[in-house]
């Protein structure tokens, strides 16, 4: 019995130039279908003390993140060449000139992605955290026709709500960090802020004991500006 090839349903990347997702930006048809899918989510917590004997504490959950691979191939198009489909994947990481206003700043084209029935990414709006591409064969020209797609996405989130008690909880929206070899809280808070000041604020929402000990990699939830202040008692 032969394969319907009609019944195939063709997964795609629907890219939009509003929060909303209602302007279309670009659309890319995958020829082949994803032969895997990643999606993950990670939830934070602060330590547990032993000194108070107190248990860990739900902070908040992360954005949901996910990983697909693509395989792009011209090899049967004598005019074909992969480099344009992946061009356009990495210019989907840059802001586009809709999404700029005088309220908001510019970001990338937000992504869905649609596989017919499939729910597996379904029902969430996607940043592009990175795109690479590994060109497997070309032309005697150098045209690329053929390559393998990585990309990875974040779950893209638009709320502007703020916790009620910055010391026990927050949104899911919650900005983070990541501390680099030889960051500090200070400069973070001057990054964030333009107060180096904020240090302390940074440090109390995370439950950090030492400030001049915090190792690198670890993810620092970040406050509001108001909350910030509050907690540093001002700033000064």
């Amino acid at each position: 019995m032969g394969v319907n090839m009609a019944a195939l349903e063709r997964a795609r990347l629907v890219a939009y130039s509003d929060k909303e997702c209602r302007a279309q930006f670009s659309t890319l048809v995958c020829e082949f279908n994803p032969a895997d899918l990643k999606t993950s989510r990670a939830a934070t917590w602060r330590t547990a003390d032993a000194k108070t004997d107190r248990r860990p504490d739900y902070i908040s959950s992360g954005p949901q993140k996910a990983e697909l691979s693509i395989f792009l191939d011209e090899w049967s198009n004598p005019a074909g060449d992969v480099s344009k489909t992946v061009n356009k994947l990495i210019s989907w990481t840059k802001p586009t000139r809709e999404s700029t206003s005088d309220k908001d700043r510019p970001i990338p084209p937000i992504v869905e992605f649609q596989w017919g029935r499939s729910q597996a990414l379904a029902n969430v709006k996607w940043c592009i955290d990175s795109v690479s591409a590994e060109y497997t064969m070309f032309r005697a020209d150098g045209t690329p026709i053929r390559a393998t797609c990585r990309i990875a996405l974040t779950a893209f989130s638009d709320s502007k709500k703020t916790a009620q008690n910055p010391t026990s909880g927050s949104q899911e929206s919650r900005r983070s960090r990541v501390l680099a070899e030889g960051d500090s809280l200070a400069a973070l808070a001057f990054r964030e802020y333009g107060e180096a000041t904020f240090w302390r604020a940074l440090a109390l929402f995370n439950g950090i004991d030492d400030p001049l000990d915090v190792p690198s990699g670890t993810r620092i939830l970040v406050p509001s500006m108001t909350e910030a202040r509050r907690m540093d008692g001002g700033g000064d």
